[in-house]
């Protein structure tokens, strides 16, 4: 937990330092790093650290969909802290947030959202 991601996103969520994900990945830190700046991971900066939410790890890499559903959002001009907020906001019709869905392998109503929002 990071204060920066617990204002942006409204509540506490489990975050990880670029290491910690580096190990959960078996990828090296600066790896993570470069993740982020290519869109396929998010990231929030706190003083000199970086934070990534847990939630978008799972056992065999990044959950699926997240890159592409980070891109579709960034071309429709929505900012990392925007998108972050979205995909951890509670949405009664999912049920849950979208990254619940995401995780649950139901990303195809969170893309077609996601879509929607872009354009």
């Amino acid at each position: 937990m990071t204060a920066a991601l617990t204002a942006l996103v409204g509540h506490e969520i489990e975050a990880l330092s670029l290491a910690e994900a580096g190990e959960r990945l078996d990828l090296p830190r600066t790896r993570v790093s470069q993740m982020i700046k290519q869109g396929q991971l998010l990231g929030v900066r706190e003083g000199d650290k970086w934070w990534v939410p847990a939630a978008f790890l799972v056992d065999t890499g990044v959950v699926k969909g997240l890159p592409g559903l980070i891109t579709v959002l960034r071309d429709g001009g929505y900012t990392d802290e925007a998108i972050l907020r979205w995909l951890f906001q509670e949405d009664p019709t999912l049920p849950g947030a979208p990254i619940d869905a995401l995780r649950a392998d139901r990303g195809g109503e969170v893309k077609r959202r996601a879509q929607a929002m872009a354009f």
